[in-house]
């Protein structure tokens, strides 16, 4: 890489945009605020990332299920799960500028959070981030839940709230589908969903938003299995990041403090990720004991304690959860493919997404825009479409396009050139190497399939 890894930021800001990865929501109406819209190119990459964490995570495990949970729940599940009175920010205003900010997002953040947990932060030397003014008032509790009513009336019976996290849809139906399943511990169930969080200081591109995905998947064990599971998923999940493109100078594990963790956590790690802008959280890993399960069972008054026949013994289970942003995975996946190199043109920009991942596996490229090349391009382009994603372009100079397809990450390019008008071969052109081979039309979907290991 040619340039500091610091830059990458803004590079794929402008990036994401020029080539539709990620567009501004509502845009032509000024921006709804730290809520984006992924485009045609980035709809493919999220959606391959979520495939992919579904296919380590359910379709090659036999103890794993999933669920698809209702984003409006019974307000009384946040009252039990603690969100309520616990999911709670401190929010800092500028009494000079009247901004708002997340306490951590100031100077020193990491230190003034000790000292919020310990009941007392003094800001008085600290400046305002925007207009430099030592002018900021004490923090206040902030919850991040947003507030909506089910039905036509506004009133308290109707409150509702947008869920914070997919994971209380898997506790709730924990007996649903326990039973249903006829699962036996250990087992567990994945989700991926939308959450909400009215953030205080939403930023850095799709790094922080109001609206998200998430990728969560509980663990139910038996109490005293639950430290080796927990140590377990730490190794799972990091081996995921290192087998779709994450070199592990970009990752590391951070336990949190005892007055850091979780409300429901009995311990917590993180994976970080080294982003242009510094090591932020990427995954939680959490030993969520039977808090939730318990809470359930007092607030609703259902048993969901879990009958072991061959212990004849009935009890909670215990709960590793992993859960990670569908929407952080694909920012930093971007940030590590993101590569340039010189050449002969000047800079070829490169995203080294692996092949899973790339929105295009393939683009079809006539070597020019001629009468005579379009119909044989076309018919190759129809040929694969059936197996392969792929995108067709013939405007611009063949190195232009070859460029064009580096820069989105497509991992092969198809060239019909005159030749392949009289020895129907065509040239397969590879992303990371250049390098170029000559291939028959008709061996073309084995040859390309066996490329790209699918």
């Amino acid at each position: 890489m040619t340039l500091s890894y610091d830059a990458v930021a803004d590079k794929l800001a402008s990036l994401a945009k020029r080539r539709g990865f990620v567009f501004p929501s509502s845009e032509i109406y000024g921006g709804a605020g730290a809520t984006w819209d992924y485009g045609p190119l980035g709809v493919e990459l999220k959606n391959n990332v979520k495939r992919a964490w579904w296919r380590a995570m359910v379709q090659l495990r036999d103890d794993i299920v999933g669920l698809d949970a209702a984003i409006l729940m019974h307000p009384r599940v946040w009252e039990a799960s603690g969100h309520v009175q616990n999911f709670i920010d401190p929010l800092v205003e500028c009494g000079n500028c009247h901004r708002r900010f997340r306490l951590d997002d100031l100077r020193d953040g990491e230190e003034l959070i000790d000292q919020w947990r310990g009941g007392k932060v003094d800001l008085s030397d600290v400046p305002c981030p925007v207009c430099g003014m030592r002018k900021l008032a004490d923090p206040r509790r902030f919850n991040l839940m947003f507030k909506t009513f089910v039905g036509p009336v506004e009133e308290e019976a109707s409150v509702a709230w947008l869920r914070p996290e997919t994971a209380q849809g898997i506790f709730v139906n924990f007996e649903n589908v326990q039973q249903s399943t006829r699962r036996k511990l250990p087992f567990g169930i994945a989700q991926v969903g939308k959450s909400f969080r009215n953030e205080i200081t939403p930023g850095n591109l799709i790094f922080r938003s109001r609206e998200f995905e998430q990728m969560e998947m509980q663990y139910f064990c038996r109490p005293e299995d639950a430290p080796l599971v927990f140590e377990s998923w730490l190794g799972t999940r990091r081996d995921w990041y290192r087998e779709y493109g994450i070199r592990d100078d970009l990752l590391r594990f951070r336990e949190h403090a005892e007055n850091e963790r979780a409300h429901y956590a009995a311990k917590a790690i993180d994976i970080e990720f080294r982003f242009p802008f510094g090591w932020k959280e990427m995954e939680g890993i959490h030993n969520r004991t039977d808090y939730d399960l318990r809470r359930h069972s007092e607030y609703s008054g259902k048993d969901l304690r879990y009958f072991d026949e061959a212990a004849n013994e009935r009890f909670l289970p215990y709960v590793v959860e992993t859960a990670v942003g569908a929407d952080r995975a694909a920012y930093a996946l971007l940030c590590a493919a993101y590569d340039e190199e010189p050449d002969k043109e000047g800079v070829r920009v490169v995203l080294r997404l692996h092949r899973d991942l790339a929105p295009y596996k393939v683009a079809v490229l006539p070597l020019s825009k001629n009468e005579k090349l379009t119909p044989l391009a076309r018919e190759v382009a129809v040929m694969l479409r059936p197996h392969l994603l792929i995108t067709y372009d013939e405007t611009q100079a063949i190195g232009r396009r070859y460029r064009r397809q580096d820069e989105i990450g497509t991992p092969l390019c198809v060239t019909i050139d005159f030749d392949s008008l009289e020895d129907r071969q065509v040239t397969i052109r590879d992303r990371d190497s250049m390098a170029q081979v000559r291939v028959a039309i008709a061996d073309l979907v084995p040859a390309l399939r066996e490329r790209l290991g699918v």
